[in-house]
């Protein structure tokens, strides 16, 4: 239609639902007749039971014969299938169930839509875990030989640093037969030359019974002793425990029928009053060299000594 030309309908009957209003049926509207969607048809409600199942709608209306007119009547009986109806499957590319693909290929001559590639799926995860598997067989092998060799160091010829190790337990050993004890002597087993004896009046001696030598206070006097089992030879320390009455003495030291070139001193060192023997007892050393075996260690007053001493006892220790 144009402007101006309405053609030959009127507004109600170009209104499908004019008839429904209080002004359409004034003006003689009519419910249209037909099929729903077209000009001047619409479709009756029917009441209930009245369709009948198996015939097509036109909407669907494939068929439809021609505009405005309603397509033939299509046969049919209830519980059977249309024959024009088709499955969404047998279209091309319908999907079907799984559990048809089986037949997909078979009908219809479509492919139809196939299901995830599961098989595929599972060869991937297969060859992902048999790759972390080989992984970590590897690694094992690897730290394996690493521990190995590490053993095969531990366990080899010991190195220059292992046999220092072993070098201190050897010193070790040594220091032990330097520790061996040395030998002491008492003053009634020294050998005393003529006029010099041993006595026990004066309190404080350590010896034996308390015994002490005396008279020594005169030129030519000798005290020997004689050491035996010296192991090893060289520098030792020689102990003499003596006592005198508040004044300072001394006398000539000889090493194996050798003088010393220095007397043993014996002086008042803890300043013990003059006259009194019985706190006059001290100790006094000296270096000494002897040789493995026997020994002879020999005090003596010459001349130029200050020989007013007792003795007491003598000891060797290590320097």
């Amino acid at each position: 239609m144009t402007p101006g030309n309405n053609g030959a309908s009127t507004p109600e009957d170009d209104d499908p639902f004019g008839y429904l209003y209080a002004d359409g049926q004034a003006n003689g509207a009519q419910p249209p007749s037909g099929g729903y969607g077209y000009p001047n048809s619409v479709n009756r409600v029917r009441p209930v039971g009245t369709r009948q199942y198996g015939a097509p709608q036109q909407h669907q209306g494939t068929q439809t014969a021609a505009f405005g007119q309603a397509a033939p009547p299509q046969q049919g009986v209830y519980g059977q299938p249309n024959a024009h109806y088709a499955a969404p499957e047998t279209f091309p590319g319908g999907g079907g169930g799984s559990h048809n693909g089986s037949q997909q290929s078979g009908h219809g001559g479509g492919g139809g839509r196939r299901g995830p590639n599961t098989k595929g799926l599972l060869i991937g995860a297969v060859a992902v875990v048999a790759a972390v598997v080989i992984g970590i067989a590897v690694a094992m092998t690897s730290s394996g030989s690493d521990d190995d060799k590490g053993g095969d160091e531990a366990g080899g010829d010991p190195t220059a640093g292992q046999s220092q190790t072993t070098e201190p337990s050897a010193s070790a050993s040594d220091g032990a037969e330097e520790e061996v004890e040395l030998p002491g002597v008492d003053a009634k087993t020294l050998r005393l030359s003529p006029g010099v004896t041993t006595a026990s009046d004066v309190e404080g001696a350590e010896a034996d019974g308390g015994v002490y030598v005396t008279g020594f206070n005169q030129v030519g006097a000798k005290v020997t002793w004689t050491v035996n089992g010296i192991e090893k030879a060289g520098s030792y320390r020689l102990n003499v425990r003596y006592g005198i009455p508040g004044v300072d003495a001394d006398a000539t030291l000889v090493i194996n029928g050798k003088a010393s070139s220095r007397p043993l001193n014996m002086k008042n060192f803890g300043g013990t009053p003059q006259g009194d023997w019985e706190k006059g007892w001290q100790t006094t050393w000296a270096n000494v060299n002897l040789t493995k075996g026997t020994n002879t260690i020999e005090l003596a007053c010459n001349e130029g000594n200050k020989c007013d001493v007792a003795f007491d006892q003598f000891s060797l220790s290590t320097d």
